[in-house]
């Protein structure tokens, strides 16, 4: 089983007001910790900490979430490092896009349904950055030499797991005073379609209905990113991960290759080291379903 932290709410140094759920900052010597309460029971813990680990083996730049446990509370979550150490600061997606064009709409509250967070504004954005900076890149494919090349390694991480939150406040850069650099990949507890009820999980897995089977659901997965500013709705995750694909074929081809090499033994014993009372049997069986479906999908239909 992945160990769970115990968090000391008494450490607790100033609340983080980004996001909708609990969370705060915290230290352990000179490392800065962020908690994440998962107080609605919609399983945001285990998925965080289930896409950390596939991201791990995919080679990709990720913040390290561990499962944890508030003392007092009781309550679960989740606890990560800040990826900001100095010399480097956390500048968010949508500041970056500001920079870029002054009447994109970093302020006005939103963070979904900006259609001007668009694939082409994103990798023009990342065109001007450079890969993220050690340690995060330890195990970056030597292939990848490009923002926009670890940027679609990201966008493939979101089509295999379902992740629909990558908006413009899920991705950023490090600012150093010299030199932008895309920052680790982070976030990822709205994946893995979390928040279905065992219920639903498990009449979706026996379902003769083609409409109710998971094979369908797992199309209706949605990013927070556009293909044009006059689209109707987000591209799907599996659209996005195409057009970014697109962008730069090589690099995806690189990133599908990494894919091809997890089998399912491997995602299986990874998804069995959560914890049973965090995580159902037929919870379990759905998640390892639908990555299977997802990866599938990916290494048959994406470009190449």
């Amino acid at each position: 089983m992945f160990p769970v932290k115990r968090v000391d709410p008494d450490l607790a140094e100033n609340l983080e007001p980004l996001g909708t759920k609990r969370k705060y900052w915290f230290r352990e010597g000179e490392t800065r910790l962020l908690f994440k309460a998962e107080e609605r029971g919609t399983g945001e813990d285990w998925a965080e900490k289930i896409v950390c680990e596939l991201a791990g083996l995919l080679g990709l730049p990720h913040v390290h979430y561990e499962l944890a446990v508030e003392e007092g509370s009781g309550k679960p979550g989740v606890v990560c490092p800040s990826c900001a150490v100095k010399p480097y600061a956390l500048v968010l997606g949508n500041q970056i896009l500001l920079a870029i064009d002054r009447a994109y709409p970093a302020t006005d509250g939103r963070k979904f349904k900006v259609k001007a967070h668009t694939v082409a504004a994103v990798a023009d954005a990342l065109a001007s950055l450079i890969v993220p900076p050690l340690p995060w890149v330890d195990v970056l494919p030597r292939e990848i030499t490009t923002a926009l090349g670890v940027f679609i390694g990201y966008i493939m991480l979101d089509a295999w797991t379902a992740n629909q939150d990558r908006h413009h406040e899920n991705w950023g850069v490090l600012w150093d005073g010299h030199a932008l650099r895309l920052a680790p990949t982070f976030d990822h507890g709205a994946a893995l379609a979390r928040n279905l009820t065992d219920r639903e999980r498990g009449d979706r897995l026996i379902s003769r209905d083609p409409h109710r089977q998971l094979r369908t659901f797992a199309t209706r997965a949605r990013s927070a990113l556009f293909d044009e500013v006059t689209a109707s709705k987000p591209l799907s995750t599996i659209a996005a991960w195409r057009a970014f694909a697109e962008r730069d074929p090589s690099a995806a081809e690189v990133w599908k290759a990494r894919l091809s090499e997890i089998d399912a033994p491997t995602v299986h014993a990874l998804v069995d080291q959560i914890p049973p009372h965090r995580m159902s049997p037929v919870c379990r069986k759905f998640t390892l379903a639908l990555l299977e479906e997802n990866r599938h999908r990916i290494l048959s239909e994406s470009p190449g």
